[in-house]
């Protein structure tokens, strides 16, 4: 909101004035800079954020604080950083779930389309569905043959009402006319440890938090969620490919926005040093160990483009697979 000033200059005067305040103005960034993570501590989001961090604060010269504003999905830091000041001092890793959640729950505080600047994307991620090491569903094909035999019976957990695990898995129900009951969580670590524990049969939480469970033999992977098979799993069928399908891909996506008002030079300059990070042969490696391609968008323009068409995808699929 823009001030009126009521003290009166002589015009002369007021003019040379600007250039002198202009001086005055810090360069950014002058104090540390926060990147909000709504997402568990641990989980995949976290860990990749983590890495970028720490290529991003010799490139800004300030330290660049992971702050992990955790509830709803993603929703409630979504709700913190549209009220912080849009100074280039708040950033957030904002993701499709941001999208779908907006779609599914209109009365959440946040508009993912309106109260951000789309800076970079960062990474795209499939997701992988898996069940218990001791789940008797070894194929896509057994979980979908029990819940045709029980239904209602089958539970999948999810990290929250619109996270990606939850467009997936009601995706796949819609698609196989399935009866499944939804059990959304806090967050996407609370689905590994609810298939540990057996309190729900299945889940389909993005690579990059499955894979560690994965790897160590505590859960087993029946399909992933890409238009291709994991390099990481390369014996892993798509779910296409399980189910005979042509319309089963869904990749998560990430990327740095800021509350809408922050200053062009910043968002420019913010831009610059995460696609100099994401360029960087180590975090490419850690990104796509952890289950995630690195895929920069080159200017905010261009992932503002990717956001709008992401959700009228988004769009459709909620309606069709009447989630809400």
């Amino acid at each position: 909101m823009k001030r009126r000033s009521l003290v009166l200059l002589p015009l002369a005067g007021a003019a040379g004035a600007w250039p002198l305040a202009a001086r005055a103005q810090p360069a950014w960034p002058d104090k540390p800079v926060h990147l909000v993570v709504p997402f568990p501590a641990g989980t995949g989001p976290d860990l990749l954020s983590r890495k970028l961090a720490e290529k991003l604060q010799p490139l800004l010269g300030q330290p660049v604080v992971v702050d992990n504003k955790v509830g709803a999905g993603g929703a409630i830091g979504a709700e913190l950083v549209v009220q912080a000041q849009a100074d280039g001092y708040t950033l957030m890793l904002g993701a499709s779930t941001h999208v779908t959640q907006k779609l599914i729950s209109p009365q959440f505080r946040f508009d993912p389309l309106t109260q951000f600047v789309h800076i970079t994307r960062v990474a795209f991620s499939p997701s992988i569905l898996v069940v218990a090491a001791s789940s008797p569903y070894k194929s896509v094909r057994d979980l979908v043959d029990a819940a045709r035999r029980e239904p209602g019976k089958l539970n999948y957990a999810s990290g929250g009402i619109g996270s990606a695990a939850h467009l997936a898995a009601a995706a796949i129900a819609t698609a196989m006319q399935l009866d499944m009951v939804h059990v959304p969580y806090r967050g996407s670590a609370d689905i590994l440890q609810s298939l540990v524990a057996g309190d729900t049969q299945f889940g389909v939480p993005i690579a990059a938090t499955a894979l560690p469970l994965v790897t160590q033999g505590k859960l087993r992977a029946l399909a992933t969620t890409g238009a291709q098979r994991m390099r990481q799993l390369p014996d892993l069928p798509t779910l296409n490919e399980a189910l005979g399908r042509d319309n089963l891909v869904f990749d998560a996506w990430s990327g740095v926005w800021a509350p809408v008002g922050t200053p062009v030079v910043v968002v420019n300059q913010v831009n610059a040093a995460v696609l100099k990070a994401l360029a960087e042969p180590d975090l490419r490696e850690a990104f796509e160990k952890g289950g995630a391609e690195v895929a920069p968008t080159r200017t905010p323009e261009e992932f503002t483009r990717f956001v709008l068409a992401e959700t009228a995808r988004y769009a459709k699929l909620v309606a069709t697979a009447r989630i809400g």
